[in-house]
């Protein structure tokens, strides 16, 4: 089973709903943290202000990227700078901590 593993930078405000969404379409586990930072449009920004937003990490099958990068989408789009990014990345081993299972060789 190959993995990959969804970041997505977004606004704070989009969370929840985001996670609810998830939720529904099958995702079984995330890790969501505050972070600030600035992208493109850091110029629109005073001097050393960092924008806050929020991370989502998810690792999810293959087959589920376009579906869960959909639903973040379509729920985080406003239309504004700073409605954040999505990124894939390949995952190359996933460990089970917990159930001591071995890598997973994708």
């Amino acid at each position: 089973m190959e993995y990959r593993k969804i970041t997505a930078v977004i606004r704070r405000e989009a969370v929840g709903k985001i996670i609810k969404n998830l939720k529904e379409v099958g995702v079984r586990g995330m890790t969501v943290t505050n972070v600030e930072g600035f992208g493109e449009h850091a110029a629109l920004y005073p001097e050393n202000r960092l924008a806050p937003s929020a991370k989502i990490e998810i690792f999810a099958y293959k087959s589920m990227v376009k579906e869960i990068s959909d639903v973040i989408m379509a729920i985080a789009y406003t239309g504004s700078s700073g409605d954040g990014i999505i990124a894939v990345s390949p995952v190359e081993d996933l460990n089970r901590i917990q159930a001591r299972v071995p890598p997973t060789h994708n």
